[in-house]
């Protein structure tokens, strides 16, 4: 829970002025600022239902794709450890290594491989709605 809680606060000093750069010995770095996908379209408008915020942590094992799919809500990641590729439906690549950030394509068809040795370690965070999936499955809509 405390984990969960200090990504949550470094989230608002990402969004926020940052005050703790006031504070001696206090390091912040912005990884991703953006209000484009990584391919460059622009992000959608936020939904007008309440908010509901889900990080997620996703270990992809060597050697693992995951299956085609598409992401209804804005999300960002930062990649761990490991490399990981993203490719879309219209073969546009981005190849990720450990402490790349992400901001991920909105629906747009797309899946991923980790094509390294060690498993693609990833924290992915969801800006949705309680009625909005995470992500859709192709051929399950």
């Amino acid at each position: 829970m405390l984990r969960l809680l200090s990504t949550l606060l470094l989230l608002v000093f990402l969004s926020t002025p940052v005050y703790a750069l006031e504070e001696p010995g206090v390091a912040v770095e912005t990884l991703v600022k953006g209000s484009a996908s990584w391919e460059g379209a622009p992000l959608p408008a936020y939904p007008r239902e309440s908010p509901q915020v889900t990080i997620l942590r996703i270990r992809i094992p060597p050697g693992t794709t995951l299956p085609m799919h598409k992401h209804p809500v804005i999300n960002a990641g930062v990649l761990i450890s490991g490399a990981l590729t993203v490719i879309t439906e219209k073969n546009e690549i981005l190849r990720l290594k450990a402490g790349d950030p992400i901001i991920e394509v909105v629906d747009k068809w797309h899946y991923g491989k980790n094509e390294g040795t060690e498993t693609a370690d990833i924290i992915v965070f969801y800006a949705g709605t309680a009625a909005s999936p995470l992500s859709v499955k192709h051929g399950s809509e």
